[in-house]
């Protein structure tokens, strides 16, 4: 059964989500989608559970479906889903966060412990110095036309619909462990997560390296859930360092899903779908204070 709706935050912002699922169960799963600047591409993702739970997925502001002009923030991105969950009188969720939705399902958690029935992270968020190491993987896996030719892309100030296809392509097939299927999932992408909010994922990624997670690893540690895990594929571009040390400072586990990338459902899907599975099931179980586990 699916349930689509807007809600209209307190500043006026209109965001657009969709359940999946029975929404009388509690607690739900938000699934919180990467870029920052795409929009909402977990819809196969959320289906993998939602027999288990109601899965609850939104456009983040400012993308395809959630229109909005404004600065971007972290702390307006936190607030938007707390009232995202007032609006389905949910208490609490699980929150499983992919990419920049990791990094904002870590902010929330930070924000408002008591309203994280449970965390996973998928594929981020990534800490310490990454970015130099992911850089470099990504080179190696493109051969010098392509890199020039992705060079050459980011340095124009006004590309074509085909360019930024184009562009796109280039920048994310290098997410993936085969190089082959990597460039058919990248143009797909590049084609249906658009239009991409260019300045919503420069003013985040500003807002990131000013103020970064790194800094409050401790506090968020402290304010965790008591069932948290850290998932990833092991051909990630971005080094594994990154988040072997975020498991590390948080005492939680990191599993690595083989031979798959950034998004691991696409290139080992039955693998995902089961470590998916098992962790909203246990989730499940351990409901928040004043709930029982599957119903209101």
């Amino acid at each position: 059964m699916e349930t689509r709706g807007l809600a209209t935050m307190t500043d006026r912002a209109r965001i657009r989500w969709t359940a999946l699922g029975d929404t009388v169960r509690r607690p739900p799963v938000v699934m919180l989608h990467g870029g920052p600047g795409l929009p909402d591409h977990l819809g196969d993702v959320a289906a993998t559970v939602a027999d288990l739970a109601p899965v609850y997925r939104y456009g983040q502001r400012g993308t395809a479906g959630s229109p909005w002009q404004g600065r971007h923030t972290f702390a307006r991105h936190v607030d938007d889903l707390a009232e995202l969950l007032d609006a389905w009188e949910a208490p609490s969720a699980v929150l499983v966060g992919h990419s920049y939705g990791a990094t904002l399902a870590a902010r929330f958690c930070l924000a408002h412990p008591d309203r994280v029935a449970a965390l996973l992270l998928m594929c981020g968020p990534f800490v310490g110095e990454w970015r130099t190491g992911d850089r470099a993987a990504r080179e190696r896996r493109m051969s010098p036309a392509q890199r020039e030719r992705l060079q050459e892309l980011q340095r124009s100030a006004h590309r074509t619909e085909d360019q930024e296809t184009e562009l796109l392509t280039l920048s994310w097939f290098t997410d993936h462990a085969d190089p082959v299927r990597g460039r058919h999932w990248a143009e797909q992408g590049a084609r249906q997560r658009r239009p991409v909010n260019w300045a919503m994922n420069r003013e985040l990624g500003e807002a990131g390296r000013a103020d970064p997670l790194d800094r409050h690893l401790d506090e968020l540690r402290d304010r965790l859930p008591a069932r948290v895990e850290i998932l990833d594929g092991a051909e990630d571009p971005r080094p594994v360092s990154a988040l072997a040390s975020l498991a590390r400072r948080l005492g939680v586990p990191l599993t690595r899903i083989d031979a798959a990338g950034h998004e691991p459902w696409l290139e080992q899907p039955e693998v995902t779908r089961a470590h998916l599975r098992r962790f909203v099931r246990g989730a499940a179980r351990v409901a928040p204070p004043g709930l029982k586990a599957g119903g209101s």
